[in-house]
């Protein structure tokens, strides 16, 4: 059962893999109007963080209470160390291994409007998150947040030229070489099934929402196989959920940022890490926190889940400080950003497998993340 349930984790990444491609094309084009790293911001970061929601969504609906809110805050937080750790180092070793450039170079200002924004975002989800009962407010609070970072994101962007259209038409000729509807199905190469000439609105959004309704199928299964082989393994489903979901439904958001990269958007393949992160961070387990507990009732966790989830809260936003400062060091980021970056995520992964089999080491760090957390709860003045 050990071994069908890691099968069926890497068949759901392939799933999202293939499907990330039609989240690609459509996103590209509706969000064609876009500046300044709001598109990745933005429409990337939305479309490519639709894994997170769903399988928040599922942890909580299919699992219930406590172990499917710790399953999910395990996908969104260990998502947001994956897509700030991960995505950049590998944005700069795709582009610096195939010769395109020997750095990468990202603006100042979206560094800064990103990571900042981020930062808050995660602050606000330490502060917010106290107690072991959870209800309908913590959820609408944290939506409330990312509908106010969007509506700064959309009113402070720059106005582009529509020089885009020209390529609307360029991967026709893909579309009319393939393999017939059936083939494309059953290989999930979408694009030929809903873009027959050239794209538009209608057929960018067709195309967006059944890429969804893949993903979104994946992640049930996902969610399944996490919790057939924390039962097999006997380790808790948010360990699970912290390293094998999380990695699992960040694949769009690392395909989406590697294709910007080649095509030297850096901003984009940038800012598509950090706005998946705040998505994630405040919308993926915001909203299916709210629908949660609109519908059953407030969330009882137990105490080793109020242990779990308040320490991993504070290791998020730890992590994200010292990736934040490693973005902004240096104007230029090569090879050595990309090597910090992958040892940071080596090292958290490292303490996650401690914590799950109690080592005497992750225990002493998790005391001391809780000492942290103990701090902050002499401000949650609620309470």
């Amino acid at each position: 059962m050990i071994l069908i349930s890691i099968l069926l984790i890497i068949l759901c990444c392939i799933i999202i893999w293939r499907a990330s491609d039609g989240f690609e094309a459509a996103s590209e084009y509706l969000g064609r109007n876009l500046s300044d790293g709001v598109r990745g911001a933005t429409i990337n970061a939305i479309g490519s963080s639709m894994p997170e929601l769903f399988t928040t969504l599922f942890f909580l609906f299919v699992l219930k209470d406590k172990d499917g809110f710790s399953g999910g805050i395990g996908t969104t937080a260990g998502s947001a160390i994956f897509n700030g750790m991960i995505i950049p180092a590998v944005v700069i070793l795709v582009v610096v291994l195939k010769g395109l450039t020997s750095y990468v170079e990202v603006s100042k200002k979206v560094l800064l409007r990103d990571g900042i924004s981020l930062l808050i975002c995660e602050f606000v989800l330490i502060f917010l998150l106290g107690g072991s009962s959870l209800n309908w407010i913590h959820g609408l609070v944290l939506m409330a947040l990312y509908a106010g970072y969007s509506i700064y994101m959309l009113s402070s962007m720059n106005s582009v030229e529509g020089e885009e259209e020209d390529n609307e038409e360029e991967d026709d000729e893909d579309g009319e070489e393939s393999a017939g509807f059936f083939m494309s199905l059953i290989t999930l190469d979408l694009e030929p099934i809903f873009i027959k000439d050239k794209i538009n609105s209608k057929s960018g959004w067709s195309l967006l929402i059944f890429a969804m309704l893949i993903i979104g199928s994946a992640c049930l299964l996902l969610v399944k196989s996490c919790e057939w082989l924390g039962e097999e393994l006997n380790i808790s489903i948010y360990f699970i959920a912290v390293i094998l979901a999380s990695a699992a439904t960040s694949v769009p958001d690392t395909i989406l940022s590697m294709k910007d990269a080649k095509k030297g958007n850096y901003d984009d393949a940038v800012s598509n890490a950090l706005g998946s992160n705040i998505f994630d961070v405040c919308f993926a387990l915001g909203f299916p926190l709210f629908l949660f507990t609109i519908i059953y009732g407030p969330i009882e966790m137990s105490i080793e889940t109020v242990k779990n989830i308040s320490e991993l809260r504070i290791l998020l936003f730890i992590l994200t400080f010292v990736a934040f400062i490693i973005y902004i060091a240096k104007r230029k980021m090569g090879i050595i950003s990309a090597v910090l970056l992958i040892l940071i995520y080596i090292i958290f992964t490292v303490y996650i497998l401690g914590r799950s089999v109690d080592l005497e080491w992750a225990s002493q760090i998790s005391k001391t993340l809780q000492s942290i957390d103990a701090i902050v709860d002499t401000f949650r003045f609620w309470k």
